[in-house]
């Protein structure tokens, strides 16, 4: 059981991926459609592109869409509706007629008061229907009174603006007529609606018409032939097709070879999916072993997928309104060209599976890949988002129409109202900076916009905060970032990320300002009065500092990660040398009292701010250096970190560090304006 706990904690990380790598597969085959995939492709109005097609089975024939929608009518018009007659509202109106008689007559007078009696159950014999009543169906209707079923004629029934109509009808010409106005206004103050539809029965009885609709017509042998070569795809050869597709895909999901479709797209996107990380695991390490990455960007690829399939049960014209190139978008940002050009190809290769053309779709979509990577340099400009929503939506509209003028000679009308489609998509990659926030909410990744905003001095309080509290760390952070940014510039490093981690590196030192060399003033060191073990703590603390400061100001953890590692596990030189000096030897020290606790730089950004930190404040303390004591400083101050190891966990390569070396002693010369020693 040991042996197992141990196992389990030491590949919990790999475990882990191969819980996302199997959950991946199984969502991906849960949105893949449910049948075989018929292996030819066709358009309505186009040429058939493949040899003659013979029907490799019995088959039926499916009516249009146009066909069943007009049977649905047909079928509607004749179901007869329920309605209920309210004996409890009848009843209520026919004592508000007793009461409010009087009210309208100038006398009561008994003759005029039977008459209007019979009016109101004449008026109510079969119900009044409420104004916004529309009937649908047969004109015969069934009410229900007392639990009887009446089959009724609707015209039977009035309705509460009826009133006029019905006393013209029955008071016309009758000793009664001079009253007509009295009991127009008596009947409109009492009449009421007291029959409603009853909505289950009805509907009961119109799912049942409707269930009873054939959805098929004819049938077609086995050996007939269905489309020829080069034959035009419409009217009922279309149908045909259409009619074979949704057998084969039936046919074949429905019986033996179900096992086998579903192991077939199995091993197919198992595939897909493990060649990706092993891209990944290649080309991005530090990506690979990063799992909440490999989980973020596992999670857009589904995601996609599952856009394009819901897209796709609406309608499949749809398709196109699926904005895909956020995809790209959003894992340029957060990671690079390279691996957000090639997820977006794994994802094409999934989607391939369930859209209709595929060709033509995976053409559009990787021509609008490699538009998206191209014209989005920065995603923090408005305007540019703009225009490459608008690239992006041209390169569709052109790529498309090209496709239509090769299948048809002729841009037909009916294509032209894709565009409207691909409008659609540029809309959609417009929210890809919501996208993006929320993304770094939810997964706690960075991105450039943040970074910029992390970057203002004038708006980070916690910048505004570190100039006060430690004006000469401040200054040294800001000649670090300039540092630091000049050596990613120059190995191909992210140099934003690596400039706004340098501002915040040494925040820790805002606790205790006054122990560190750039912020003292006078010639008098507070460390002067402590032991070096006490100043070596201080020292030390302002990486522990730094990042409490960090996590309690929201901070991403990626900045938070450069404040860990920009000393690495090295040692406080200074006080441990003069510990050794106090005591005359190095017995009994405690060395980890004087270092570090790390880690190591991981990266090569990481990498990159260390030795732009330890350069620029060890450089201070040089006096009147040559340009030759700048170079010999700068080479024995990163070869010792290489030496120590400091360097050893991070992505950086030798010669990246002789072309840092170079880098270095360029700004040190420039930047503290360094004189040229002249022979003599």
């Amino acid at each position: 059981m040991k042996k197992l706990l141990n196992f389990l904690y030491d590949y919990q990380s790999y475990i882990y991926k191969a819980f996302l790598y199997i959950i991946s597969c199984l969502l991906i085959l849960y949105l893949f459609p449910k049948g075989g995939k018929f292996k030819y492709e066709f358009q309505k109005g186009k040429a058939w592109q493949n040899e003659t097609l013979f029907a490799p089975f019995d088959f039926s024939i499916l009516k249009s869409e146009e066909e069943i929608n007009k049977e649905k009518e047909e079928v509607l018009k004749q179901t007869q509706e329920y309605l209920v007659f309210d004996e409890v509202t009848f009843s209520t109106i026919s004592n508000n007629y007793v009461d409010n008689f009087d009210s309208f007559f100038p006398s009561f007078d008994e003759k005029l008061f039977d008459y209007g009696k019979l009016l109101i159950e004449e008026f109510y014999k079969y119900g009044v229907l409420p104004l916004s009543y529309n009937h649908i169906g047969n004109n015969n209707i069934f009410l229900i009174r007392e639990k009887n079923f009446i089959e009724v004629p609707i015209d039977s029934l009035y309705k509460p603006n009826d009133i006029n109509s019905f006393l013209d009808k029955n008071i016309t010409n009758t000793p009664f007529d001079k009253f007509k106005l009295n009991y127009y206004n008596l009947f409109f103050e009492i009449i009421t609606p007291n029959v409603s539809i009853d909505e289950i029965k009805t509907e009961e009885v119109r799912q049942e018409a409707l269930n009873s609709i054939s959805y098929k017509k004819g049938l077609i042998p086995k050996g007939e032939r269905i489309v020829a070569e080069n034959e035009v795809v419409e009217g009922i050869i279309y149908q045909k097709l259409l009619s074979l597709q949704n057998e084969y895909k039936s046919e074949l999901w429905n019986n033996k070879n179900l096992f086998w479709i579903v192991l077939g797209y199995g091993i197919l996107v198992g595939i897909t999916l493990f060649m990706f990380l092993v891209f990944i695991q290649k080309y991005r390490p530090d990506v690979f072993e990063d799992n909440k990455q490999i989980a973020f960007i596992l999670f857009n690829i589904i995601a996609m997928i599952a856009l394009t399939t819901v897209i796709l049960k609406i309608n499949a014209t749809y398709v196109y309104t699926v904005p895909l190139a956020i995809l790209i978008i959003v894992l340029k940002v957060f990671f690079d060209a390279r691996l957000a050009f090639f997820t977006h190809i794994i994802t094409l290769l999934l989607i391939g599976f369930i859209v209709p053309n595929s060709f033509e779709y995976i053409f559009l979509q990787v021509i609008v890949g490699i538009v998206g990577i191209t014209t989005l340099p920065n995603l923090y400009s408005r305007t540019s988002v703009f225009l490459s929503a608008g690239q992006i939506t041209l390169t569709y509209i052109l790529s498309y129409l090209s496709f239509v003028m090769i299948h048809d000679g002729i841009i037909r009308k009916e294509s032209l109202s894709t565009i409207v489609l691909f409008a659609v998509n540029g809309l959609g990659i417009l929210f890809v900076q919501l996208l993006i926030y929320f993304y770094e909410k939810v997964f706690r990744l960075v991105s450039d916009i943040s970074l910029l905003e992390l970057s203002d001095h004038t708006n980070s309080k916690l910048l505004k905060e570190l100039a006060n509290k430690a004006p000469g760390t401040f200054n040294h952070s800001l000649q670090v970032a300039n540092l630091a940014e000049a050596v990613a510039n120059e190995i191909g490093a992210d140099a934003l990320l690596v400039r706004v981690a340098a501002y915040y590196h040494d925040i820790g030192k805002m606790n205790n300002a006054q122990y560190f060399s750039e912020n003292i003033l006078s010639k008098v060191s507070p460390h002067d009065i402590i032991s070096p073990e006490e100043s070596a703590k201080i020292i030390i603390n302002h990486v522990i500092n730094g990042i409490k400061i960090a996590k309690r100001n929201n901070l991403p953890e990626q900045i938070i990660d450069f404040i860990r590692t920009h000393h690495g596990t090295s040692k406080v030189s200074y006080f441990y040398q003069k510990e050794i000096r106090n005591r005359g030897n190095e017995e009994n020290i405690a060395v980890e009292k004087f270092t570090y606790p790390g880690p190591k730089p991981f990266s090569k950004e990481t990498a990159i701010l260390m030795m732009a930190d330890s350069i620029e404040a060890a450089v201070k303390s040089l006096k009147d250096p040559t340009n030759e004591d700048i170079q010999k400083f700068i080479h024995r101050i990163i070869d010792t970190q290489l030496k120590d190891g400091q360097l050893s966990n991070a992505n950086i390569t030798l010669a990246e560090i002789e072309i840092a070396k170079k880098v270095l002693i360029k700004k040190i010369t420039t930047l503290y304006n360094i004189r040229v020693a002249y022979p003599e």
